[in-house]
């Protein structure tokens, strides 16, 4: 996976969050803030190693 790629995910959980934050928390099908957060920081991490380990 490219790290534009990666950059993109990340870009799409933030406005997914704002989303989520415009309507007070209030999700019918989504998981929540919480669960967008992790995900950021899990796709953060995994550029990070990917970025450190060219191969």
């Amino acid at each position: 996976m490219r790290i534009s790629s990666i950059t993109d995910l990340i870009l799409m959980k933030i406005k997914r969050t704002k989303q989520i934050e415009d309507h007070a928390g209030q999700t019918i099908i989504s998981e929540g803030i919480d669960a967008n957060y992790l995900d950021m920081i899990n796709y953060a991490v995994f550029a990070l190693i990917k970025l450190e380990f060219k191969a």
